[in-house]
């Protein structure tokens, strides 16, 4: 029988696991998975203190996952291979008898019940349990926008969302929305290999700032508070503005055949990334707004979810009920955005340190912190030779 409980109640107090478990957390994407990752990152030298391990070397074993799931990198990336997986689940296997966690919003673009199975058996089906967590599809929407654009995506927002919400078959031109984000289908999917008894669906409320943080320490047995929020300006949501400016650069990219390479080397960890680390958003900027029609139609979809949900035996920790909520739509913004002369600025230096680091001269630091002065000296340098070759 499904457990629920409350946004009034204490649903880490309720949601406590068996030693020994594997905790697959599967995302999906925009639903606080940065944060949490973060925080056991974070505390990983803490966690066997309590019986438990986090057995990823870096914050988001991203690699391995998108390897299990047969899904090519970010545009321009390297192409993951299954030898990142399989070091992944050694080292899963490596915690013994001791509770262990993963964390991986691309979990949920594993394609089919076939790839969801063979996850699920590669890592000990009989102690995985899958963890899910859920907002309302109005909250994602936008975030997700953006995050296309920044792997490419050309459409606009308003159009986009005609295509996932008014346009059969819906799948055009971001395939990997649905799958991620039909959230009664991937909760099936994933229930389908593990058994409802093994799948907790956290409804999280963005009221409560911490929640999934003492969601997540109830579910691992671990003390209160000892999982907080890490800050990453580089997982920080573009503005209107950014990702307009970075929509029309893609477009641009497109239109003269530019290779995919260049566009992750220069464009997304230069640009973007750099732009992201250095520029905070302000008041005025203007944030992505969702039509009224659309927040109602994402919030008709919700309801149906969250009515599938509950039907399926899970256990549910929160308030299905707001998945299925009606959010005021953001004022619709008036005239063009505008982007500050400094943002541009920096989003323009990225590119320019992503060269220098592609020239091999900066010491093997990210982008975002390449000094200006070093940056000169090996954009000197390069000049000096390609004219030297002439």
């Amino acid at each position: 029988m499904e457990t629920h409980c409350t946004s009034d109640e204490n649903p880490a107090a309720t949601a406590s696991l068996p030693p020994g478990t594997r905790l697959l957390h599967i995302g999906p994407h925009k639903t606080g998975t940065t944060s949490i990752q973060g925080a056991l990152f974070a505390a990983r030298d803490a966690l066997p203190a309590y019986g438990v391990e986090f057995p990823a070397t870096s914050r988001h074993p991203m690699q391995a996952v998108l390897a299990a799931c047969a899904r090519p990198g970010m545009i321009g990336d390297s192409v993951p291979t299954e030898r990142h997986w399989n070091q992944l689940v050694e080292r899963v296997h490596a915690t013994g008898p001791r509770t262990s966690v993963l964390s991986s919003e691309f979990f949920a673009d594993a394609p089919d019940d076939a790839t969801v199975r063979r996850i699920v058996g590669r890592l000990g089906a009989d102690r995985v349990h899958v963890l899910v967590t859920l907002r309302p599809l109005a909250r994602i929407m936008p975030s997700q926008w953006q995050q296309y654009v920044q792997n490419g995506l050309r459409m606009g927002y308003e159009d986009w969302l005609e295509h996932m919400l008014r346009k059969a078959p819906y799948g055009k031109p971001t395939p990997s929305f649905w799958r991620r984000h039909r959230h009664d289908l991937l909760v099936e999917r994933w229930a389908g290999a593990v058994g409802a008894d093994q799948v907790t669906v956290v409804v999280v409320d963005d009221r409560d700032r911490d929640g999934l943080m003492r969601t997540f320490e109830g579910l691992l047995g671990l003390p209160e508070r000892l999982l907080r929020a890490v800050p990453d300006t580089a997982n920080r949501s573009l503005t209107l503005a950014e990702t307009e400016m970075l929509r029309n650069l893609n477009k641009e990219f497109r239109g003269h055949d530019l290779p995919d390479e260049l566009y992750s080397k220069l464009v997304r960890h230069g640009a973007v990334m750099h732009m992201k680390n250095t520029c905070s958003p302000t008041a005025r900027d203007m944030k992505i707004s969702t039509p009224a029609w659309a927040a109602e139609a994402a919030a008709g979809i919700g309801a149906s979810a969250a009515a599938r949900i509950e039907a399926m035996g899970v256990r549910i920790l929160g308030d299905p009920a707001l998945l299925s909520t009606v959010h005021e739509p953001a004022q619709a913004p008036s005239g063009r955005p505008a982007l500050a002369p400094e943002v541009a600025a920096q989003a323009l230096y990225g590119a320019l340190a992503a060269v220098a680091a592609a020239a091999g001269r900066s010491s093997g630091r990210p982008v975002h912190r390449t000094s200006s002065k070093e940056l000169v000296k090996v954009l000197g340098h390069r000049c000096l030779k390609r004219l030297r070759c002439r």
